[in-house]
């Protein structure tokens, strides 16, 4: 388990021989930094790759990606693109499909749409986020294509448009922008460490068969203990070793 959790620490995905939980995870102590490898990957081909290319060929591998994306979400076993946790074959090809192009779409987007000011768009992604993320699967266990074809789009049509909704908006209370501005920088820290306390709090409850009401109110604590220790690794460490990586390597 030692050695589990210190390759963990440097985000090298883990072979199924050393999956220490059985849920096949490159992570099994962290189960969503198997992500955070793929942004790794990312950003390396951003750096080495993908920066150089022009529009036209950015373009071409974002429609290229798009259609890997819709290919396998329509033909895909559970009609849907959840999966890439793992290192075996058929879950890299799903982590890579998932990763590709939002990645490139983003660098494409970031090209070629002027960004100019807007107000009230805060509202409109947050109403659309909401409604994209909670409605229910469509077609049934015959049609499996039909939510595999609603996932894909919805990312590839949708999502560009509530990012760039995010990107020209202007929020003008003072209140909204500072929620807005916290709720950014804990995002990061917040999704790297909140996983294991969900791993103890799972634990718990089954083990103990935790009715409810029990289990709500623990939950909401941990939800908060959850936030609490993000804003501390922010200002404690993620702050602090950023700055000192741009002193070092940028100046």
């Amino acid at each position: 388990m030692l050695l589990v959790l210190f390759i963990s620490f440097t985000l090298i995905p883990l072979p199924t021989s050393m999956d220490i939980r059985g849920w096949n995870e490159m992570h099994p102590l962290n189960g969503p930094a198997w992500s955070l490898f793929l942004e790794y990957i990312a950003n390396i081909l951003h750096a080495l790759i993908l920066r150089k290319l022009s529009k036209t060929v950015l373009s071409i591998l974002v429609v290229v990606a798009g259609a890997a994306l819709v290919q396998y979400a329509v033909t895909s076993p559970g009609g849907d693109i959840i999966g890439g946790w793992s290192v075996e074959p058929e879950q890299l090809r799903i982590g890579f499909t998932r990763l590709l192009f939002p990645y490139m779409a983003g660098m494409l987007l970031r090209r070629v749409v002027k960004v100019a000011g807007s107000k009230n768009t805060f509202l409109f992604c947050s109403v659309l986020l909401v409604f994209f993320l909670a409605f229910p699967r469509i077609g049934g266990h015959e049609n499996l294509w039909a939510n595999g074809l609603y996932d894909s789009l919805t990312v590839i049509l949708i999502f560009p448009v509530i990012i760039y909704l995010g990107a020209i908006g202007e929020v003008k209370n003072k209140a909204t922008e500072q929620l807005c501005t916290f709720l950014g920088d804990i995002s990061y820290p917040i999704y790297i460490i909140h996983y294991p306390l969900c791993y103890v709090f799972y634990a718990w409850v089954i083990n103990n068969k935790v009715p409810p009401e029990t289990g709500v109110l623990v939950g909401l604590l941990i939800t908060a203990l959850a936030v609490a220790l993000a804003y501390i690794a922010l200002k404690r460490y993620d702050e602090p070793v950023r700055r000192w990586l741009i002193k070092k390597w940028m100046h």
